[in-house]
């Protein structure tokens, strides 16, 4: 009996632990809540179609201003940096041995005019000789030639006389074009001329230019649209230039494409595009590095997600969405961003949920309890 008992004891014991290791599974099999996360629906929204680019700023006038005459710089007539107009004096060269030039040229001019009326009136007597018998055919060709000699003269002295009054006018160095003007590389003092090379530069402000190279990929691409763009009407489909400045500002003002090169460059297999933009504050700069942002008119329907949405592994980029009142991956394809949004070019097509607030704690097939967000988040 004693023996009965006490394997009743052990035996019934053991039993407590083996009927409960039998109904654990039972209670961890029972449905865990589902997690509660945050979601946008995937909206589909008119995105104009846009390429980024690295391009320089150039402006669409530059001046290297030189000397064109030898002589000593008298006086520089600008500040630095400062806009000036067409016209404007920027440097004086001393004047002196140049409008000595100037009397010593008009001087030879007036003693080869009295030459040549005396020519005139020796070939004029030789030829009244001649007619009246008295005088030699030899007589007459030598007053002539010698009237002939003194017309070549007087061209000549016509001729130096000018290039005397036109290198008095080059010791007036003045500004060629309107823009603004570079730092001088000479003073007052030092003697200049055309071997000096350049004095300072001017550029031009309002507008400016944009050049940017372009891949073959990225211009037969945009051919491809303007040939397409062509069939209804025949028009070129028109682009929207935008800048932005190496701190990701953008610039307040659009721009025009206004030429593409004829060729495409060897090295870089790239061809040159170039655009004008307005510049009325001067903001520009000539040689600025920019990025330039290309936006066609005629926008495509794409796909929009949250920013705060995308996930990146080893494998490429995915967001979750909430299927079946379970996470679900879908694998994606990004584009741009679009405010607080990025396009989907693949993966998505639109009303899906998308889990937006959560993702720490979402796996794929786990249970969740979507919480509509608001659809700010997506970007508008």
């Amino acid at each position: 009996m004693r023996i009965s008992i006490l394997a009743a004891l052990v035996f019934g014991g053991l039993a407590v632990p083996a009927v409960a290791q039998k109904q654990a599974p039972a209670t961890q099999q029972q449905a865990q809540p589902a997690f509660p996360v945050g979601i946008v629906l995937a909206k589909r929204a008119p995105i104009a179609k846009t390429a980024e680019f690295v391009g320089r700023v150039e402006a669409i006038e530059r001046v290297e201003i030189r000397a064109r005459v030898t002589g000593f710089l008298e006086s520089v007539n600008f500040r630095e940096g400062e806009d000036v107009k067409q016209g404007a004096p920027l440097y004086s060269i001393e004047k002196d041995q140049f409008k000595a030039a100037v009397e010593q040229a008009r001087g030879a001019l007036e003693r080869d005019k009295a030459a040549k009326t005396l020519a005139e009136i020796d070939l004029k007597r030789a030829q009244e000789l001649m007619n009246k018998g008295s005088g030699t055919v030899v007589a007459r060709d030598k007053a002539r030639a010698a009237d002939e000699q003194s017309q070549g003269s007087l061209t000549a002295d016509l001729a130096n006389l000018e290039t005397a009054q036109i290198n008095l006018r080059y010791t007036d160095i003045i500004a060629p074009i309107a823009g603004k003007v570079g730092k001088t590389n000479v003073t007052k003092g030092n003697v200049v001329g055309p071997d000096s090379g350049v004095l300072t530069t001017i550029v031009s402000q309002d507008p400016m230019r944009v050049a940017f190279p372009v891949s073959q990929r990225e211009f037969l691409r945009a051919k491809s649209g303007a040939a397409k763009s062509g069939e209804n009407g025949g028009k070129r489909e028109t682009v929207k230039v935008q800048l932005r400045f190496s701190d990701g500002q953008a610039y307040d003002q659009s721009g025009t494409v206004d030429f593409i090169d004829v060729t495409v460059d060897r090295k870089t297999d790239t061809v040159l595009v170039r655009a004008t933009f307005p510049n009325p504050d001067e903001i520009l700069v000539d040689g600025q590095l920019v990025r330039v942002n290309l936006e066609s008119d005629r926008p495509e329907e794409k796909v929009i997600v949250p920013q705060a949405s995308i996930i990146a592994d080893q494998e490429g980029v995915y967001v979750f969405i909430v299927e079946d009142g379970k996470a679900a991956v879908r694998r994606v394809t990004v584009g741009a961003e679009i405010g607080a949004g990025v396009v989907i070019e693949q993966g998505l097509s639109g009303g899906e949920q998308v889990i937006v607030q959560g993702l720490q704690g979402v796996r794929p097939g786990v249970a969740v309890r979507a919480n509509p967000l608001p659809q700010t988040l997506v970007g508008d």
